[in-house]
């Protein structure tokens, strides 16, 4: 009989190993659950860097665009254009 209790012993504490242990099932799923948002965080980051890509070959080539980003984030008026300042 102690060889069966010993055994009982044994096999409980192999299973929480199994399942709380390094690389056991709770890490393996926290793992998953890491690489999953990982992998959304590198898709986003790759749209993003597609979008300024296309961004830098307008600022490279259209002049229409740098105009436009001239005038709308810069504030920049060219020649002929009337001004209004409203005061509060």
């Amino acid at each position: 009989m102690k060889i069966g209790r010993y055994l009982v012993v044994f096999m409980f504490f192999m299973a929480l190993l199994i399942a709380f242990g390094n690389r056991g099932v709770i890490d393996n799923y926290m793992m998953a659950q890491r690489l999953n948002h990982l992998n959304a965080e590198n898709n986003a980051i790759e749209l993003e860097n597609r979008e300024l890509e296309k961004k830098i070959l307008l600022l490279r080539n259209d002049l229409s665009y740098i105009e436009f980003i001239a005038r709308s984030e810069m504030g920049m008026v060219k020649k002929g254009d009337i001004v209004y300042r409203l005061t509060q």
